[in-house]
Formats: structure tokens, C-alpha cells, sequence
């Protein structure tokens, strides 16, 4: 079939919106007709010629299923869904419910290869969504309600699952705690308002932009400031930038046995001094908040649906064909989370 997609032909191109020609869903394999797909950083490692070209990025997209794979149970044709991260199934960690530390997570998702796109690498997360249509493996499809608004829901299987469920799962923040967020993009005000729905009483917010810092009050921070360094005595710190100076002040914010988790893509060596795990602190690496997207992301919607998680507020929505507006806005920090609209 004939689809349209948003193609990085070179890391220092403009993306180009092409017809291209998609095959069917093999087995175990879901065709996706791509309601929305948000923009998230880690598309933007196409930009860093980590990713080979040509290439379709793209995967936190939400759509429609229009066909099925031979050997696919538990999806059918018509339904919504939020596409999310592959697993394996069959590893140790995906068999302890653990598919975000799947032993194949970084090939599986952070890869492209032929695929069912003509000429085109894909399989980008197992999705490759700047398209109007994607195919997606089995096990990173969630089925989803249809009373909600599908097109702004993909942000929910990567970017905002990931804030929410350091927070919820990972950090497991417990109510009437403290916790500390550096970077106040999509991931880090996901992090503050799964912490308000977690019941920590203090919630700060770190940035250097004052318009998401007034956001992160509005969605339940209680504090906010500029410089990482003035934060401290908190037990929970969470760093979203990976930027080296950034994550070391969060780690001397903590409180005796406070813990640091860490989801940005790092940007340098990290150092810290001898003394910086003294009274019992912790430094956690987190992949997509440790979660179960088949359980998690209703767990959002539901909390959303109640008016407690209101990551729509996040969103701003553009055509697929702006995709490089969309870049731009999102790096200049103009925009949190845009979702681009095939």
C-alpha cells in the first residue's frame, strides 16, 4: 500500500514528506493507520548520525489498527491503540515483567533496518510512526479506550510514561515525601505531576525556563528554581537533561539515603566526588520508568480521564508535513511536546 511519511534523508537535511510503498503486517505484526505521533529527543539522535539514512523516525504514535499479522491474538482491526516500546517476551527480565530492561531493548528500539518500507530504513522502536500509516510488533501495541481523543494520546508510550512511571514504579515516591526534577521539558513535568498524584508534599522543579517553570506550578510543584545547585535536602531527585553537572547536583540534593534516578541520554562522563554516595545514596538508571506499557498507559489514561494527570496540557499539535517546525520549537523550548498530525 501507499503511505506517506516524513523521511530523514541525511542528519542535516530537512525532512522530506514522501510517498512510499508499505508492505502488509508479517507475522506477529500490527498495521497501524498513525492518529498522532508526538516528537520526543530521542528522534533526535537521527540529528547526531547515530541513526543511519535514509530513515523513518518517529514512536510515540497512536492510531487505528487496520490489519493484523498471522499468529496475532488480542488486537483485532478497528481498535485504538498507543504504540510503545518492543520487548522480547522471552528474556529473564521480560518474563519478571520487566520488558523496559529487556536484554534486547537497545537493538530492538534504538535501530533501524530494511524493512516492510521500500527503500526506507524503519523499525525505529518497532514502529517508525512519522508516517501516515506504521507496522508495529505485538508486544509494543496497548489497546486503548475509544472515548478518548486518540490523536494526542502517543506520548503517552514513551516520553510521558517514562516521567510518570520513574516516579510512580522506579522512585516508587511515596506521599508525604520530597523530590527534586531537573529538566522541566515532557519527561520532567510528567515526573512533577505523577509525584503531586504519588502525594509528595514537596515538588521542585528545576529549569532554566521560566514559562515551563510556571507550567510545573500550575501542574504541582511547589517550588522552582534555575540553578540546580540551590536544591537540596530532598529524598528523591530525578534528572531528565544528562547533562554531568546537572546529575552531580542532583545527587548532592539528596538526603541520606535519598535516591537519584537518571533517564536523560547522557552527555559526558559522569564524576562525582568520593563522598557523593555517602549515607546510604543511590543512583539509578531508568529505562521508560521501569514500566509494563499494556498496564501503565490505561493507568494514565485513567488518571487523566479523573482530571489528576493532565498531560494534555503538554501538547502542542502541528501537520506532519511541519515536522521541522515542530523540531525547532521543541528544541528552542517554544513547545514541551509537540505531536504531529499525519
Amino acid at each position: 500500500m501507499q503511505i506517506e511519511a516524513a523521511v530523514l534523508r541525511s542528519a542535516a537535511e530537512p525532512y522530506a514528506i514522501e510517498k512510499l510503498e508499505l508492505a502488509g503486517p508479517g507475522p506477529g505484526q500490527v498495521l497501524v493507520r498513525i492518529a498522532g505521533v508526538g516528537f520526543c529527543h530521542t528522534d533526535l539522535l537521527g540529528r547526531a548520525g547515530l541513526v543511519p539514512t535514509p530513515v523513518i523516525l518517529g514512536h510515540e504514535g497512536s492510531g487505528v489498527v487496520e490489519a493484523v499479522g498471522p499468529g496475532v491474538t488480542g488486537i483485532e482491526q478497528g481498535q485504538h491503540v498507543v504504540l510503545s516500546f518492543d520487548s522480547c517476551g522471552d528474556c529473564v527480565n521480560c518474563r519478571e515483567a520487566n520488558p523496559a530492561y529487556c536484554d534486547t531493548f537497545f537493538p530492538r528500539n534504538l535501530s533501524a533496518t530494511e524493512g516492510p518500507v521500500g527503500g526506507v530504513l524503519s523499525g525505529w522502536f518497532q514502529q517508525s510512526s512519522f508516517a501516515s500509516h506504521a507496522i508495529a510488533g505485538v508486544r509494543n501495541v496497548v489497546p486503548i479506550d475509544q472515548d478518548v481523543p486518540l490523536e494526542i494520546m502517543g506520548p503517552l508510550g514513551c516520553g510521558i510514561q517514562t516521567g510518570a512511571a520513574s516516579v510512580l514504579l522506579a522512585l516508587k515516591v511515596a506521599a508525604g515525601s520530597s523530590i527534586a526534577v531537573f529538566g522541566a521539558g515532557a519527561v520532567g513535568l510528567a515526573a512533577v505531576m505523577a509525584a503531586r498524584v504519588a502525594g509528595a508534599t514537596t515538588i521542585i522543579a528545576v529549569d532554566l525556563h521560566e514559562s515551563r517553570l510556571e507550567l510545573a506550578r500550575e501542574l504541582g510543584a511547589t517550588h522552582t528554581c534555575t540553578d540546580a545547585a540551590e536544591v537540596s535536602g530532598v529524598q528523591y531527585a530525578f534528572d531528565t537533561t544528562g547533562v554531568p553537572s546537572v546529575i552531580a547536583a542532583a545527587v548532592n540534593a539528596l538526603r541520606p539515603t535519598g535516591v537519584c534516578g537518571l533517564v536523560g541520554i547522557g552527555q559526558g562522563d559522569l564524576v562525582l566526588n568520593g563522598n557523593a554516595l555517602s549515607g546510604g545514596k543511590t543512583v539509578m538508571g531508568i529505562l521508560e520508568g521501569g514500566a509494563v506499557p499494556q498496564t501503565f498507559i490505561p493507568r494514565m489514561i485513567e488518571l487523566w480521564k479523573q482530571g489528576r494527570f493532565p498531560f494534555d496540557r503538554l501538547v502542542t499539535t502541528f501537520p506532519l508535513a511541519e515536522i521541522d517546525r515542530a523540531e525547532a520549537a521543541s528544541l528552542s523550548g517554544e513547545v514541551v511536546k509537540p505531536v504531529l498530525l499525519p
